[in-house]
């Protein structure tokens, strides 16, 4: 299990908030859960960490075109970037 960081913003943080157990469902088949956080500074700054045994399962579902009205509805604004975690 490893443990990913995705951050994007968003067009209106609620509707983005509203839209919590579409992307449970979404990520389920790749995901063992994911926590999300709010940047202090930046209302509109999204943080997910997610663990997940599949990061190419969770990287396709993410960047597949037919979940674009997901990301509309939900106002996922790009680049949605990812980090890892350093093993020291």
């Amino acid at each position: 299990m490893a443990t990913y960081v995705f951050r994007h913003k968003v067009g209106d943080i609620d509707a983005w908030l509203k839209g919590h157990e579409d992307r449970v469902r979404l990520f389920a088949p790749a995901s063992n859960g994911f926590r999300t956080f709010q940047d202090a500074d930046d209302p509109k700054s999204i943080l997910l960490v997610v663990d997940s045994d599949d990061i190419e399962k969770l990287g396709a579902i993410i960047n597949d075109p037919k979940i674009q009205h997901i990301k509309d509805t939900h106002t996922v604004l790009e680049p949605i970037t990812m980090s890892l975690e350093v093993k020291l």
